[in-house]
């Protein structure tokens, strides 16, 4: 039988917008499939965007979401979670709204440990407002703002999030696209902040400009470079380059911050 997910869906909302190709769309039935596994009451759940193509995702989903400013999803979501520690948040946005823009709340909200799952949809690019290059942009690659290649080193968005501080961190691919749920899943159980890179592909404002022929190869590419962390852990450095590492990259227990924050309150009104 098919999984509905008609359910979690907004009335009217489809069909969506982003365009034929993208993995947003495979993204966002991961996404569903995950909420029903950990069995989200979705009145309970808040989904919180900035600005892009992958933050007009909570859009279409029949939860508490908030579409908020570039940049700014994760101090919006902080403050839901503040506000409202019983409910379950998550945030979707993209390379560029998360880690360009948004980068400063991003490491905070990794730092504070705070219990939100970020899942960030890595495209490689600023898709919805015109292809411009992103702090996720491929040394060499060409976008709207570096015609003649990008000069500038890439972020490894993980590898900031564990640096930063989140005590869950996974990576996947929409190719491997039975594997997004799982990951969501484990992000949104655990306790603290954890985030969810899902490497995707732009084929519209990166895809025509890197000269990939079809989504086919887009979606080639990602299969090739996605190494599971068991495999890498056999394989040398000379067979690791040019490849990422999927699955689950790092996981830890540490006091979460609204669970602090109300010891403070406690405090300070002398319980």
């Amino acid at each position: 039988m098919a999984y509905d997910y008609e359910k979690s869906i907004r009335p009217g909302k489809l069909p969506h917008i982003w365009c034929p190709g993208c993995g947003h769309g495979i993204v966002m039935k991961g996404l569903i499939r995950a909420m029903d596994a950990c069995e989200l009451d979705l009145k309970n759940t808040a989904v919180v965007s900035g600005i892009g193509c992958a933050s007009r995702l909570p859009g279409y989903l029949d939860a508490c979401t908030l579409h908020t400013a570039h940049g700014r999803a994760a101090a919006f979501a902080t403050g839901v979670k503040m506000a409202k520690p019983e409910m379950t948040v998550l945030v979707v946005g993209g390379d560029g709204d998360g880690t360009a823009i948004g980068g400063n709340h991003f490491i905070h909200a990794c730092r504070r440990n705070i219990d939100i799952t970020y899942i960030v949809m890595n495209n490689s690019i600023y898709g919805m407002t015109g292809g411009q290059f992103s702090p996720c942009t491929p040394t060499g690659a060409m976008a709207s703002t570096t015609p003649y290649g990008n000069p500038d080193p890439t972020f490894d968005i993980s590898k900031l999030a564990i640096g930063a501080g989140a005590t869950f961190v996974a990576r996947g691919t929409a190719f491997h696209a039975t594997q997004i749920d799982k990951l969501i899943a484990e992000g949104i159980r655990h306790k603290g902040t954890a985030v969810i890179e899902i490497l995707d592909d732009c084929p519209t404002t990166y895809g025509r400009r890197n000269k990939f022929r079809s989504v086919v190869d887009m979606m080639k590419r990602l299969k090739d470079i996605a190494v599971p962390v068991a495999a890498a852990a056999k394989m040398t450095p000379e067979q690791l380059e040019g490849k990422v590492l999927t699955g689950v990259l790092f996981k830890e227990e540490r006091p979460e911050y609204t669970e602090q924050y109300t010891q403070v309150i406690a405090k300070a009104q002398g319980a």
